[in-house]
């Protein structure tokens, strides 16, 4: 079988799990009943035998088109042969106790020849279940805990350890499959109708609604992320998910191949900016209400990520039967750099606690006091080393955006301070994040360079860099920024997208080699925005909607050679990003128009404060910045 590309499949999902559909009809990632749990099909890395379910016209060059159903994640394929038309609907209804994933075989026109392959895989594709075929029509497979039913009043047949079927849909037919899940020692999981599945589905993502989204000439490609953003949500808890998927690697045949089914601090203030502007408020506080829940405790002991209700132990192993999307080998289930500290999270934490309260959050009442204990600790180890955002595993190092972002938990958290005008140390926050902003500008500025760099002491540059004007750190037309801006685009831009380091330096312990990160190219447009560069912004920006697959979906990243996108599928990140930079672009031609900064209206930015008083008299005088505070 040849492995489709990444970019060939598109998600479905109940806001509880999700599935990737292939444009060939297969089913080849499937997960139950939760995102992060073992996966029932694993065909996407490894093969068919790894377990799939394919529902595709005998005709193997039918042409296909697909569509996702009035911004949902409702998919609809069209295969075309030549002996007629037959559409497949793919979809979950809502999660109601035990998922039900529904796929619709709708004909259009004409006589279409259909097969079915079902291969049942626990555990990630190594446990072969016990299938038994039920009185009413259809399967029972059964594993150890583990029981899934598929009822369909087609005949199914068993055939060297797969369950297979052929029939035929005529114009105006519609068959049914329906596949449950539940514990096996509990009755099967209840058949359901299908045809009301649907109705449900599609009221469900009507309902929602996408919070009624504005974004100009780019509100469908908006509301098109904010749906994926809503399908990666784990509405028990109000956790969103990196991505839905494991291993599908940064480079093809490498081993930068990592568990993204977990919720990751570093997306927090991004997250919860792209949901509130969009008007998703309900889903903003729920993801603000899981951050608080997740961190509860000792502050010595906040992780960088967590499962989906807060779980921490997230240990990693290798998965040796699976070979790897492409060969791309370890496959890993779990993800090491749970354990790593890293100091942005704290910048991270507080940005978002600030951010929830200026777009009209109520303020949490554990906020206050988990802020205090919070700044107690990075107190004691912001002169620390770190492993930085991008969780490298080459050491420790005096990361400049990880010091930038402990600038930033004290900025934000003086400013809940006087916004809410409650008591705290405030003066001492002062001394510390002024300390840190004259160690940064002393220590991460390289004057030969004329830019920022990675590292102290180093001269590598990090695409995170761009993040300093818009955490507000410094104006964005501050030398110092626009030189790190410049000196990113000569170093780190190719094809005009933007890599988040030079791998050749040896920074994270791997081997060199990786795909331009979408994110990252997002915040350049965003620097374009605030610099004035908004014709640059609007064609970049274009540029990077083109990247994204025929149903809108983007991954983590993409590889400008061999123009395919790469790493974990979709990946939340790239699609906040989206959202923000879409808004970014519609608000007044963009931030550089002073009145939407002072009104506040810079949607999807992150506020800007003044720098404080210390490093404005030691640095050059800051110039008006858009989306700074009046």
């Amino acid at each position: 079988m040849t492995q489709l590309r990444i970019e060939d499949y598109a998600l479905i999902g109940d806001c509880g799990t999700a599935a990737l559909v292939g444009r060939n009809g297969s089913i080849d990632w499937l997960c139950l009943p939760r995102f992060d749990s073992p996966a029932c099909f694993a065909a996407l890395l490894g093969d068919p035998e790894h377990g799939r379910w394919l529902i595709a016209p005998v005709d193997v060059n039918a042409r296909v088109e697909r569509r996702y159903i009035d911004a949902s994640l409702v998919l609809a394929t069209t295969f075309e042969t030549a002996e007629g038309a037959v559409e497949l609907i793919d979809f979950f209804r809502p999660r109601h106790g035990s998922p039900n994933l529904v796929r619709l075989v709708r004909g259009l026109r004409g006589h279409v020849g259909m097969r079915v392959e079902i291969i049942l895989r626990f555990e990630y594709g190594s446990v072969v279940p016990w299938v038994e075929r039920l009185a009413e029509g259809g399967i029972s497979a059964i594993a150890g805990p583990e029981r899934v039913v598929l009822r369909t009043p087609v005949p199914l047949v068993g055939q060297d350890l797969k369950t297979i079927a052929e029939f035929e849909i005529a114009a105006g037919q519609t068959i049914a499959f329906v596949l449950g899940y539940g514990a096996s020692h509990q009755p099967p999981p209840r058949p359901i109708d299908a045809e009301r599945a649907l109705e449900l589905a599609l009221a469900f993502w009507r309902q929602w609604g996408n919070g009624g989204v504005s974004a100009g000439p780019w509100t469908d490609s908006v509301k098109e992320s904010l749906a994926v953003l809503k399908g990666l949500t784990y509405a028990p808890t109000g956790g969103i998910v990196a991505a839905p998927t494991t291993s599908l690697p940064e480079q093809l045949g490498g081993p930068r191949n990592w568990d993204y089914r977990y919720c990751w601090l570093r997306d927090a203030t991004f997250t919860l900016l792209a949901l509130m502007h969009a008007g998703c408020t309900g889903e903003a506080r729920s993801w603000r209400d899981w951050l608080l829940r997740a961190i509860a405790g000792s502050p010595e002991q906040i992780q960088i990520m967590y499962a989906l209700g807060g779980e921490r132990r997230l240990t990693e192993w290798e998965v040796p039967w699976l070979p790897g999307y492409e060969g791309s080998r370890p496959v890993r289930i779990g993800n090491a750099a749970s354990t790593q500290t890293q100091l942005d999270i704290y910048g991270e934490i507080l940005d978002a606690f600030y951010q929830a309260i200026l777009h009209g959050l109520s303020a949490a009442e554990r906020a206050a006091p988990i802020i205090e204990v919070v700044l107690d600790h990075l107190t004691k180890i912001w002169e620390d080393p770190d492993e930085g955002i991008w969780e490298v595993r080459g050491g420790p190092q005096h990361f400049t955006h990880s010091k930038v972002m402990a600038w930033v938990a004290f900025d934000r958290a003086i400013k809940i301070a006087e916004r809410l005008d409650r008591g705290a140390d405030v003066a001492s926050w002062r001394r510390i994040r002024d300390k840190i902003h004259a160690d940064v500008c002393a220590k991460a500025f390289d004057p030969d360079l004329g830019s920022f760099v990675q590292a102290y002491g180093s001269k590598s540059l990090d695409a995170a860099l761009l993040l300093l004007p818009l955490v507000g750190f410094l104006p964005p037309t501050d030398p110092r920024i626009t030189g790190t801006v410049n000196a990113i685009e000569r170093r780190l831009v190719f094809d005009g997208l933007v890599f988040r380091y030079d791998t050749g330096d040896g920074v994270d312990g791997l081997p060199p080699g990786e795909g331009a990160f979408l994110a990252c190219t997002f915040w350049l447009v965003d620097n374009y925005i605030l610099q004035g560069r908004v014709r640059e912004a609007r064609e970049l920006f274009e540029r990077l909607l083109a990247l994204r697959n025929d149903v809108g979906l983007l991954a983590e990243e993409y590889d400008p050679w061999n123009k395919r996108q790469l790493g974990n599928f979709p990946q939340a990140f790239s699609h906040v990003a989206l959202v923000n930079t879409a808004l970014n672009l519609t608000s007044s031609q963009g931030p550089a128009d002073q009145r939407a900064a002072r009104n506040n209206r810079h949607r999807g930015q992150r506020h800007m404060p003044e720098p404080p008083p210390s490093a404005a008299a030691a640095e050059p005088p800051p110039t008006a910045g858009p989306g700074r505070e009046p």
